[in-house]
């Protein structure tokens, strides 16, 4: 896991008006907790940050006032229409420190013939990890699988250094039966249809 570098700056106005502001800057507002201290108020350059933010989980560098703290995000607000950035949630951690984060779940392979589906029951997988070292994502097999079959967390094979961070029977991929659609339910509308004509 790489990790990516971001020159951030204390912030010291608060409020929608001030965070506007920031963004019109072209920055991003954000908050910087963890390990016992107070909340740091601070805002990121708001294109670097945006390509950060294309890896899952990504550990940032951040250069605040001289100083380097190493950080993960937490919560990611954007804009509904728009996607852009703003406001950032990240929590600072440590080399060598274990933190609990959700990497994405990767299906690979090709279902039994058949009429099925692929459930997503989780999208990504909760693991404790080293800040470091956390895993980008986790792929599985489904090649092969049938209606019925289902892939529970403890069935799948964790990058080294990471350990599930939820109970090991829990469902993350389901394989279902796909559902034809009832021919007699068209017909019945047709004839409803000329009824009421």
């Amino acid at each position: 896991m790489s990790e990516v570098k971001l020159a951030a700056e204390i912030r010291t106005e608060f409020g929608k008006g001030a965070a506007r502001r920031t963004r019109r800057a072209s920055k991003v507002p954000g908050v910087l907790y963890g390990r016992g201290s107070n909340p740091v108020h601070i805002s990121l350059p708001g294109h670097e940050l945006l390509l950060a933010l294309r890896t899952p989980n990504v550990l940032l560098a951040l250069d605040i006032e001289g100083r380097t703290e190493l950080a993960i995000p937490k919560a990611i607000q954007r804009d509904p229409l728009k996607g852009f950035l703003e406001h950032v949630d990240l929590q600072l951690v440590q080399r060598g420190e274990k933190v609990t984060v959700e990497i994405p779940v990767n299906a690979t392979g090709e279902l039994a013939p058949g009429n099925f589906l692929l459930e997503h029951v989780l999208n990504t997988l909760p693991v404790e990890a080293e800040a470091t070292h956390i895993p980008e994502s986790v792929t599985v097999s489904v090649e092969g699988l049938e209606a019925g079959a289902s892939i529970l967390a403890k069935d799948i094979t964790l990058p080294k250094g990471s350990t599930l961070a939820v109970d090991g029977d829990t469902v993350v991929l389901q394989i279902l039966s796909a559902q034809a659609e009832e021919p007699a339910a068209e017909s019945d509308s047709a004839e409803g249809d000329s009824a009421q004509a």
